[in-house]
């Protein structure tokens, strides 16, 4: 998906993107499918990178995707979200490594 087509999308059609691409990814690691999962990493950035171009940084809008089902999409958009909203964004990587969950609670990983 090129900057033109995510730039004609709305905020919530871009979450609504991110979240898909988050729980593509998570399938592709499950089936350790790496070039997939490096594929959908670039996704996922443009789409993050789109919402930071957007007036007033609209990566806020990620925050709705904190209590996702998908700890994958949690841990991508909290990682997308630490730059303006570090205490949050903390809080919810710091429940993310609590859980256990691997590959998601490994130290360094998303």
């Amino acid at each position: 998906m090129n900057d033109r087509k995510l730039s004609a999308l709305s905020v919530d059609q871009l979450v609504e993107l991110f979240s898909k691409f988050s729980v593509l990814q998570d399938m592709a690691l499950l089936s350790s499918a790496q070039r997939e999962v490096n594929q959908l990493f670039w996704k996922i950035d443009a789409v993050e990178q789109e919402l930071k171009s957007r007036p007033g940084d609209q990566r806020r809008a990620l925050l709705t995707l904190y209590d996702h089902r998908n700890i994958q999409v949690r841990l991508k958009a909290a990682r997308a979200t630490l730059a303006i909203t570090p205490q949050a964004a903390r809080a919810k990587l710091e429940e993310i490594a609590a859980s256990g969950w691997q590959p998601q609670a490994a130290p360094g990983f998303g």
